[in-house]
């Protein structure tokens, strides 16, 4: 591992708009060129296309295609938070043959290509499941970027990884982590090691089974698991398997996209490859 070197702020904005009820949004028109930024991701970038109800918007530093859904005051122009619409003359044009073919994640797929070398950035996951979870749904925009996922196994590690990592501008560090809500150890430890070069992002979240929608496995929604009990046993007793590694494997393998879970999760995830990926320094063989 090479030589590596900490400082603001937990990601609490709003998931899917900065909007109130009752609130009257202006709506936009999505014409291609347009520049926005997508309030769920924080992904910016000029609107493309379109690929039947949704936007592509390409980056403006990486040249990356992701695909929005235009929910009511899902972006902000200009720091104006507004509705984005189809235009009612649309120039943007799909290619022959259809809509646009995307990866699990949302993102355009551009072909067969090879991974790039991997950056001195890394994204930390608490567990295995996540690393699974991430590899499954942005899994191709990792190896386009050449960004690796490591395992932390608990956030409670991430202390001595940044001390050994030493993060600094060309070798940026972003973390996912679980029940990053106010009060909680972790958002205390997001906060106290968060800076310039490392980025702490997550979930509501207990575990990141929950980051499934309930109704994708089946269910109106996750149990109640009471305190004291651990959660993961809780959710085996409840749904009837007393396996949970194979409990887990029937949960991911109903995760055909992003879409399949939910936005706290796509928006933590993204905001974490866009950071970790917005340098410039030397890449190193893994």
């Amino acid at each position: 591992m090479p030589e590596r070197r900490p400082g603001r702020g937990i990601l609490s904005g709003p998931i899917d708009g900065e909007w109130r009820p009752g609130r009257i949004y202006r709506e936009v028109e999505a014409t291609p060129g347009l520049v926005v930024t997508h309030l769920g991701s924080r992904f910016s970038g000029v609107v493309v296309g379109f690929d039947q109800a949704a936007v592509v918007v390409r980056s403006t530093n990486t040249g990356l295609e992701r695909l929005f859904a235009m929910h009511r005051a899902a972006f902000t122009l200009g720091g104006e938070t507004v509705t984005l619409v189809v235009p009612k003359r649309p120039s943007a044009k799909l290619p022959a043959g259809g809509a646009l073919n995307r990866t699990r994640s949302g993102s355009i797929n551009a072909g067969p290509a090879r991974a790039r070398v991997a950056r001195a950035s890394r994204i930390l996951v608490e567990g295995i499941h996540d690393a699974e979870l991430v590899e499954k749904v942005w899994g191709d925009d990792l190896r386009v970027e050449g960004i690796v996922v490591e395992r932390l196994d608990g956030i409670d590690h991430l202390q001595d990884f940044i001390e050994a990592f030493r993060p600094a501008a060309d070798a940026r560090l972003g973390v996912l982590v679980d029940h990053l809500v106010a009060g909680s150890k972790e958002s205390r430890i997001a906060a106290a090691l968060e800076g310039p070069h490392v980025r702490v992002c997550g979930t509501p979240f207990v575990d990141v089974w929950q980051a499934i929608r309930p109704h994708v496995v089946g269910l109106d929604r996750w149990p109640t698991i009471p305190k004291g009990q651990s959660w993961k046993e809780g959710i085996c007793t409840a749904m009837r398997e007393p396996d949970p590694g194979r409990l887990w494997r029937s949960l991911v393998a109903r995760v055909g996209s992003y879409v399949d879970l939910e936005p706290s999760l796509v928006g933590a995830v993204e905001s974490l490859i866009d950071f970790v990926s917005a340098t410039d320094g030397p890449a190193e063989e893994t």
